[in-house]
């Protein structure tokens, strides 16, 4: 467990850092979706749920992502 949190406190590359930022994003696209007040189709909620779970694994592993190749 403490090797996970050293990784995820080590410094990200730039191309990581861009593709955590989009995964949130993605994962903030999806919850709105999924919390949207109207009633919408099956599909554009399943899509929701489906945007929601990839930008959450996006973010997660470009967070555990280092430029460290020494450990």
């Amino acid at each position: 467990m403490k090797k996970i949190l050293n990784r995820a406190k080590a410094p990200t590359p730039k191309f990581f850092k861009v593709l955590r930022t989009v995964g949130l994003a993605l994962a903030a696209v999806g919850g709105t979706i999924l919390a949207a007040p109207i009633a919408l189709p099956a599909i554009v909620t399943t899509i929701g749920g489906y945007a929601t779970v990839a930008g959450g694994v996006l973010s997660a592993t470009s967070q555990l992502t280092t430029t460290d190749d020494s450990k």
